[in-house]
Formats: C-alpha cells, sequence, structure tokens
C-alpha cells in the first residue's frame, strides 16, 4: 500500500517534472535538524548549512578557497594587532534595515563574550575590541599578533544589533534576521527549515525562490527521496549510496577532498583513557587505513594529527599511527581491571555510523568494553562541552572542520586548556598553541604545530584517523561546485538548461 509520504512525494516528483527549470524551487535533505539558527550559537553542520543562506559574514571564500570580500570590502593591517575594516554600503537586512559597521562591531563583540557561551569561542578569542570608526570601518584589535585572524572572519556572521537586543537571544534564534541572499520563513521544528529568496539581496541572487532543508535522519530515506525527485540535494552520503545512484541518469554524485580530519576523543580524566597504556592500546586496536580506504572509500586519507594537507600546520613528518591489534589485547590484558571500565561512546546521525561501530568492534575486540550511545546532535555537542570534564563521556567520534584551513582553527579548540571542547590540560601544548597562534613568522609557527602534533603523537593525547570526502547526491539539472569548507550556498547553485 502507498504511504502518504509517498504519495506526497510522488505527487512532488512529477510537480517538478512539470516545471519550467529556472522556476523550480530546491528542497535539500540533510541529516538532522540545526542545532540553532543563531550563527553565533552553533558548531553543528546541519545548523551551518542553512544559516550561512541567511546571513552575511565579514569575509567570505571563493570556489577556489581564496578569501574574498563580503561585508567587509576591503581590509588593511594598521598594526600587528589591530585590523581596519572597510564596510561594504548599501547593504540591508531582510527587514530592511540598513546593514551599518555598528553591526559588524557588534556581531564581533557578541561571539567574543564569555558570558554569551559561543561555542565558537575558540576561534575568535584572541580578538579583544571591535571599535566603529569614521568612514565607516571597524578596526578590530587583537591581544597579540594573530595570523589567522581573516581565515577565521570567513564564518563571521553579521547580525543586527536592534534587533537582536529588542528580542533577545532566543527569539533571535527562533526568527533570525539577516542580509544574506535567503530570508528565514518558517521552521518547523523536526521537520525543516524554510528559506525564501532575498529580492534586495545586494550581491548575486539566489536561482530558487524557496529552499527546504529538510532533517531526515536515515540516510536509506535520503536516497530514496532523491531517486524519487522529492529531494533535489542530500548530504551524508557514503561510498555504499553513491553506488545505489549509479546508472541513475535523473542524478550524480558530487564529491571533494574536505579540511575536515575525523578523530577519536578520548575523555583523559577518568577510566579507561586517563591511563597511557590503554590510550595507546586503544589506538594500536584501529585500523585507520582499513577505515578510511576499506570502509569508505570516497577519497579519505588516513591521518596522523589534527591538521590535513588543507592546513597551514600540517607537518609532513609525523609518522602513521601503527595498526597491531594483537599488542593492544596484551596491554589491555595487562590492566584487565581498569580496562574493563564500562566505555559510552557518544554519536550523532551526521556521522558515518559504520565508522562508529567498526571502532566499537575493533576496541572490543581486543578486551575493551564499548558501547555506542546515540543522540541528536544538539545533545551529542552539549555532552562533548560538558563543563566538569569528568561527565563526558569516555568516548565521542567527531569530524573537525574551521572552514579556515589553519592548523589554529582545529587544533586550538580541541587541545588547548582553555577550550570548551578540549579535553586535554597539558601546559606545554598550551604553549605551542599560544606560540602558533600569536607568532606573524611562519617558520616559527609551522615548527610550533609540528612539535604540537607530535606530542598528540606520542602521547595518544586523541587519535586522528582520516581526512574526510564529502559526498553528495543531486539532481542531475542541478549545477552544484562542492568546497572544502562544505558550505552549500544556495546562491552559488542553479538549474541546467
Amino acid at each position: 500500500m502507498k504511504t502518504l509520504r509517498q504519495g506526497l512525494y510522488t505527487s512532488a516528483a512529477i510537480l517538478a517534472l512539470s516545471l519550467p527549470a529556472m522556476a523550480r524551487d530546491l528542497t535539500i535533505d540533510l541529516s538532522g535538524e540545526p542545532a540553532t539558527l543563531d550563527p553565533h550559537q552553533q558548531w553543528n553542520p546541519d545548523s551551518y548549512y542553512v544559516y550561512r543562506n541567511i546571513f552575511d559574514n565579514v569575509v567570505t571564500r571563493d570556489n577556489d578557497g581564496t578569501i574574498v570580500p563580503q561585508i567587509a570590502t576591503e581590509w588593511e593591517y594598521t598594526s600587528d594587532t589591530e585590523l581596519v575594516l572597510t564596510i561594504r554600503e548599501g547593504v540591508t537586512f531582510h527587514d530592511g534595515s540598513p546593514l551599518t559597521a555598528e553591526d559588524v562591531a557588534y556581531s564581533v563583540s557578541r561571539i567574543i563574550e564569555p558570558e554569551f557561551g559561543s561555542p565558537q569561542l575558540g576561534q575568535f578569542n584572541s580578538i579583544t575590541s571591535a571599535e566603529v570608526m569614521d568612514g565607516n570601518k571597524v578596526k578590530l584589535t587583537t591581544k597579540s599578533p594573530y595570523p589567522a585572524l581573516l581565515a577565521q572572519l570567513v564564518k563571521l556572521s553579521v547580525v543586527p544589533k536592534a534587533i537582536v537586543e529588542e528580542v533577545g537571544t532566543d527569539a533571535f534564534n527562533e526568527a533570525p534576521v539577516g542580509s544574506g541572499p535567503y530570508a528565514f520563513d518558517t521552521w518547523d521544528k523536526g521537520v525543516s527549515v524554510t528559506l525564501t529568496q532575498n529580492g534586495d539581496y545586494w550581491g548575486d541572487m539566489g536561482p530558487f525562490e524557496t529552499a527546504v532543508f529538510r532533517a531526515v535522519p536515515d540516510a536509506a530515506t535520503r536516497i530514496a527521496d532523491l531517486q524519487a525527485g522529492a529531494a533535489d540535494l542530500v548530504v551524508g552520503l557514503d561510498s555504499d549510496g553513491a553506488l545505489q545512484l549509479a546508472g541513475n541518469p535523473d542524478v550524480k554524485v558530487l564529491s571533494a577532498p574536505t579540511e575536515r580530519v575525523a578523530y577519536l576523543g578520548w575523555n583523559v580524566d577518568k577510566p579507561p583513557f586517563n591511563d597511557p597504556d590503554l590510550r595507546r592500546a586503544a589506538s594500536l586496536a584501529i585500523d585507520s587505513a582499513g577505515i578510511a580506504e576499506g570502509l569508505l572509500g570516497a577519497g579519505e586519507v588516513p591521518m596522523a594529527q589534527l591538521s590535513s594537507p588543507a592546513h597551514f600546520g600540517y607537518a609532513e613528518g609525523i609518522a602513521p599511527f601503527e595498526y597491531d591489534p594483537e599488542q593492544a589485547a596484551e596491554i589491555v590484558a595487562s590492566k584487565a581491571d581498569i580496562a574493563a571500565t564500562p566505555v559510552t561512546f557518544a554519536t550523532a546521525p551526521v556521522f558515518d555510523q559504520r565508522v562508529v561501530q567498526a571502532i566499537q568492534q575493533m576496541l572490543n575486540d581486543v578486551g575493551f568494553d564499548v558501547s555506542i550511545s546515540m543522540t541528536d546532535m544538539p545533545t551529542y555537542l552539549a555532552a562533548a562541552r560538558a563543563a566538569d570534564r569528568a561527565e563526558r563521556p569516555e568516548l565521542s567520534f567527531g569530524r573537525w572542520s574551521c572552514a579556515c584551513q589553519d592548523a589554529d582553527g582545529i587544533a586550538y579548540p580541541l587541545l588547548h586548556s582553555g577550550s570548551s571542547w578540549s579535553r586535554i590540560n597539558d601546559p606545554e601544548l598550551d604553549s605551542l598553541l599560544d606560540e602558533a597562534r600569536t607568532s606573524l613568522d611562519e617558520s616559527v609557527r609551522q615548527a610550533a604545530y609540528e612539535k604540537v602534533h607530535q606530542i598528540v603523537r606520542e602521547q595518544y593525547l586523541t587519535r586522528p584517523i582520516y581526512q574526510a570526502a564529502v559526498l553528495y547526491g543531486a539532481n542531475a539539472a542541478l549545477e552544484f561546485t562542492p568546497t572544502a569548507n562544505e558550505s552549500l550556498f544556495l546562491n552559488r547553485m542553479s538549474w541546467s538548461e
């Protein structure tokens, strides 16, 4: 019997085929619901996909990865710690109010305010102030030289000061107002977010009158939606899903290497991974090459550091992690009492569960007691950032990207003791990360990162696994170029003639 859902999808597919190409709207299936649409409160890919179309950023990257103007049309370093931005004129928010230098300064000040608690704070906390200057300019001052500043501003969105202060943070998240090519329309919690074309956008117009981002956690359902014509673009495709689409002339698979590093994070503040020997045993149990090349097979590359060749700060000389399950089992057996501690392995639907399950099996095969805990992404993120580090799960799987192509954006938040994401408290690492973050000498920065990667490797402080590739399934008529920073910019897509 045909279900109502199937009937609706069939109707949608017939309607889509009957419309002229340029009149078609766009439907995107995400692997989960956005945690938030306030760009200063999120650290969630499904949020990122949506809100980047609602808001403009200070600067952006083009499809080739070059930093180019957005709200800031020009920038100039007036000293080692001062960057002056010239703000674009003639930009309006979706309510019709003008975007001003004051809004830019407010957006920076908001995200660096510790009490605001942005999960992105570690990316921007080198900034000490944002000051409006004459000539429609904003001066950013950092507490020390910060060579990655411009790269970080690629992801700092500009929000309207007056609206946020009037309605408050919670209400703004429910109905965000930006200046981007698409305006927020509705958020049907647990189902979808709908955006509408901003006809007054200052830049390249988006070609779709409406874009709907749907939460579809089940990968098989996303693939079925695409093949039925009920979705035009689906994220979170794996190599098996790509094979299912092969031979269908109505769809295509799009891919790109990313700057995202997949890693296994363990809680070093409680058993069993507060024991360095058991961290080493767990590392020896994990077959990075088997996961990247055998299980995934979509272009992933084994990694032994919290950076990839896409990042400044990548170190060529870091030895690959060894895979030796027999030695791992011997170590676990020698410390059986501690190793028997039950381990909660936190994950969320956005991650490839084949990888999570494979890691669980590898660890259990050598004597650990690992159980998977699947939650929605907001719950997962909250647990990963629990204020009491001892309360965080023993294990969690992550795929980190800063969209900045600088090791500062991945090593600092995951390793520096001052970051809410870090599981580590190591004064030497902190010193090296601070040096790499503040030096204007690229050779000094590179040397510091090489030491950081070596310490992490030698002490097994976390377990990098692979550089991720991204796969999308798309309608054959959709023109879309995937990028390393995994942005879904609607105004860079189109329907082919």
